[in-house]
């Protein structure tokens, strides 16, 4: 399927923003793109057109943003974008912690919403690694083709995210991968600016595949420098 063929659904209660960020899109060529305004709207649009990404703002008439991500990470593993007034870290990183991939804060360039939206959609659906490859550490295993996380006998889900990077990680093994290398992996840029969400996605990910994330016995902090992920 051709990227510009991907579902995008938007969710805002503000209609002049909804407009801008479908004309931007239709000027690059996205055309199966889903207006909403409401939470409940977006979860009616969300179970009938199965869009293959989400943009939403978090400050809603019926509630806000965090309430439809947990809807939509119960049964999926779209990647997700906040667009967001709030700015504070705090907000940033409830979003992130609850599953979200990334956000942008208003008020924002139409240019860099649409290479995030670009960036995502080509690293959620671009299998990196053969469909039948799995990553083994001890008594969990990844396996990239389902995405999904295996301990004795229970899986996970991970995020379009999270996989991104444990593929980063695995594709360089039992090797220190720095902050930077892994930024531009993920989002095209350096790490700037970038830190406190890779940071996240990495304690989400420990959540997962370690017994004890807060003495992580795979996926290793190494100091001022990066990860590794430990592979035997």
């Amino acid at each position: 399927m051709n990227i510009r063929e991907y579902k995008i659904l938007l969710l805002d209660d503000e209609n002049e923003i909804l407009n801008h960020i479908e004309n931007g899109l239709k000027q690059e060529g996205f055309y199966r793109i889903f207006k909403t305004s409401t939470i409940e709207e977006a979860k009616k649009t969300f179970l009938k057109e199965k869009p293959h990404i989400l943009v939403l703002d978090i400050m809603l008439p019926d509630g806000d943003g965090y309430e439809l991500l947990k809807y939509v990470r119960s049964s999926s593993d779209i990647p997700v974008i906040f667009l967001t007034a709030k700015d504070e870290d705090v907000d940033k990183l409830i979003g992130l912690g609850l599953g979200a991939d990334d956000y942008i804060t208003k008020p924002f360039i139409m240019k860099e919403l649409v290479f995030r939206i670009n960036a995502i959609l080509r690293r959620s659906y671009k299998i990196k690694l053969q469909e039948t490859q799995k990553c083994i550490l001890g008594d969990v295993i990844i396996d990239f083709s389902q995405n999904v996380v295996i301990n004795n006998d229970k899986s996970v889900n991970l995020t379009a995210m999270e996989r991104e990077i444990l593929s980063k990680l695995y594709e360089n093994k039992n090797r220190v991968l720095t902050k930077d290398a892994i930024a531009d992996a993920i989002w095209g840029e350096d790490i700037s600016g970038n830190e406190q969400s890779l940071i996240m996605h990495i304690r989400r990910i420990r959540n997962k595949i370690e017994e004890n994330p807060s003495e992580p016995k795979y996926l290793k902090t190494i100091k001022g420098i990066g990860y590794k992920l430990i592979v035997n």
